[in-house]
């Protein structure tokens, strides 16, 4: 089924009106009827819809069951991604959208070989959200993940003291076991934050500091990930532990 999102203005008693690029892909490009039936996201909830009419350039449709598919985790989780090269933040950002990624955070550290300009900063975040939207829509997310503006590292901790728990994946002489340890502190409707260093991997220095804000370190296991792989395992491990662990 499909999901489209919604802003506030758009809704007027139990109906939406739903213009531009989706009336479009709805009218033209799916060629919806009256009485077809998708999924509208509002503030984080996602009702059944049926179309009702075609009205001009907008399509309305009327909420049939509220809150019909929640596809929110137990959990908010924070991905802190040191800056990669190429189009690998593409990457990293569908997946965890598709993961359920409360949002995500791009962040300057010692070891990035991206260095960008304020204005290639500003195309890149609203490149990054749109590709967060489209992953959203596609895995039928409540909401649109965030993509935050790009800050410095010591930005990304002074941020990270408003969560309750931060994970820095990075060697650890407990192995898995500090890991393990570190996913039994998360509770539902707790706020998780994953820092995840770029391609050359975090400076010593940083590591430090993360420590010294409540960083706890954990281990992705005996094999070296790319940035773009344990950016995605730890989601994907938060994911899986609010899914099996915390859900009613």
């Amino acid at each position: 089924m499909f999901n489209f999102f919604v802003k506030d203005n758009q809704k007027q008693g139990d109906c939406y009106f739903i213009s531009g690029a989706d009336f479009n892909h709805i009218k033209n490009v799916l060629r919806m009827k009256v009485g077809d039936t998708f999924l509208v996201s509002d503030n984080g909830v996602s009702n059944l819809c049926e179309i009702d009419d075609f009205d001009g350039d907008s399509v309305i449709a009327r909420i049939i069951e509220e809150n019909y598919n929640d596809t929110n985790l137990p959990i908010k989780i924070f991905l802190f991604q040191g800056l990669p090269k190429g189009d690998k933040m593409e990457l990293i950002i569908q997946k965890t959208v598709e993961l359920g990624v409360e949002c995500i955070i791009p962040v300057e550290m010692a070891n990035c070989v991206v260095k960008l300009d304020d204005k290639k900063k500003k195309s890149k975040v609203s490149r990054w959200q749109g590709i967060s939207e489209s992953a959203a829509k596609q895995s039928k997310c409540n909401r649109i993940p965030e993509i935050f503006d790009v800050v410095t590292y010591k930005q990304a901790l002074e941020k990270a003291k408003d969560l309750d728990l931060l994970l820095v994946p990075y060697e650890s002489k407990n192995g898995m076991t500090e890991t393990k340890d570190a996913l039994s502190l998360i509770k539902k409707g707790m706020n998780v934050g994953i820092l995840i260093g770029p391609e050359g991997g975090f400076d010593e220095k940083e590591i430090e500091l993360a420590l010294e804000n409540g960083g706890k370190v954990i281990s992705l296991g005996k094999r070296i990930l790319r940035t773009e792989t344990a950016a995605i395992t730890s989601v994907g491990m938060c994911m899986l532990h609010a899914e099996m662990e915390l859900s009613e």
